[in-house]
């Protein structure tokens, strides 16, 4: 019997699969973030541990953990909170859950083009705040999409279900990405793949769609925000220290941008208070997985990863 740690809570149908196959299971049951200490005291002794992002999986706590441990199943698709070539070097095999939060997510980086766009944030500030309002011409007038060009920065499986969602919005597509997509995709989405600088010169919405690393740190900051068009959009969905956010602040400010949609930020759950100040700024606290049936098939297949390990298999969504 093997001894997984599940540092967060999760889906119960997750934990299941654990037990089901005999291993002891400890689970932290809180919503809340497990203290670092309660944390490195809890993995102790562990083979096994699924974490979530919120989570640092560094040396330290492979440290703690111990030499028997064999996995870490990741509850997430990115994969920064994880020190990936320290668990290599350990022997460790560490996994994520993609493909199976990608409509989820798709859906919420088109809800927050159209949220932005046609400034739903603050119609609804003003009704909730009882402001006087009357329905006129011009008043709060946004942006259609409809023959508008979305440019798409990482073209993966979310950035092409979200570009696939533009596309019945009337939208045209061009996206940057580190490889060329392949043709058939091109085809379906009607997308072109141009450079960094060219997407943002042209793009009506721009949606980040790229893993954080090293090199897409503030990969939009204050040269590519006055790079836009004045009347662009930003959207992230992806992680958020990919935007500067006091860069952006700045510029929504400043009318560089028309406006922009966060659904992730630079130093969660903290949000750069010069954004609170932003009425051009939708601001939602991370919901882009944050489906019943999403996130319990990210639980279910993070578990069936560390099963998948400690049973000798190859498991499904290894970190490559």
């Amino acid at each position: 019997m093997s001894r997984v740690v599940v540092t967060g809570r999760i889906p119960k149908p997750g934990l299941d699969i654990l037990r089901r196959d005999g291993h002891e299971v400890v689970a932290w049951g809180s919503e809340e973030q497990q203290p670092r200490e309660q944390l490195l005291e809890q993995v102790r002794g562990a083979d096994a541990l699924l974490t979530l992002l919120t989570e640092q999986v560094d040396a330290e706590l492979l440290d703690a953990a111990g030499e028997q441990l064999q996995v870490v199943a990741n509850v997430a698709v990115g994969h920064n909170n994880i020190d990936v070539p320290v668990c290599r070097e350990r022997g460790v095999v560490a996994t994520n859950t993609p493909g199976v939060l990608t409509d989820a997510t798709a859906d919420i980086a088109m809800a927050l083009i159209l949220m932005a766009s046609r400034r739903l944030g603050e119609g609804e500030r003003v009704i909730r705040s009882g402001t006087p309002w009357q329905w006129g011409m011009f008043y709060l007038l946004g942006s259609g999409l409809q023959h508008k060009t979305l440019g798409v920065v990482g073209l993966g499986g979310i950035g092409a279900a979200t570009a696939r969602r533009a596309r019945a919005f009337g939208m045209n597509v061009v996206y940057s990405s580190r490889s060329q997509a392949p043709r058939e995709l091109e085809l379906e989405l009607g997308a072109h793949r141009v450079d960094m600088d060219t997407l943002l010169a042209t793009s009506d919405v721009i949606s980040l769609h790229c893993p954080y690393t090293s090199s897409t740190h503030h990969l939009l900051s204050s040269e590519e925000f006055a790079a836009m068009k004045r009347t662009a959009y930003v959207v992230n969905t992806a992680r958020g220290p990919v935007v500067d956010e006091a860069a952006l602040v700045e510029a929504l400010k400043a009318g560089e941008i028309a406006g922009a949609g966060l659904d992730v930020f630079e130093d969660e759950p903290a949000v750069h208070p010069g954004l609170l100040e932003c009425e051009n700024a939708v601001l939602v606290p991370h919901l882009g997985s944050a489906t019943i049936e999403t996130r319990t098939a990210m639980a279910t297949l993070a578990a069936d990863n560390a099963v998948a390990v400690l049973a000798g298999r190859e498991p499904p969504t290894p970190i490559r």
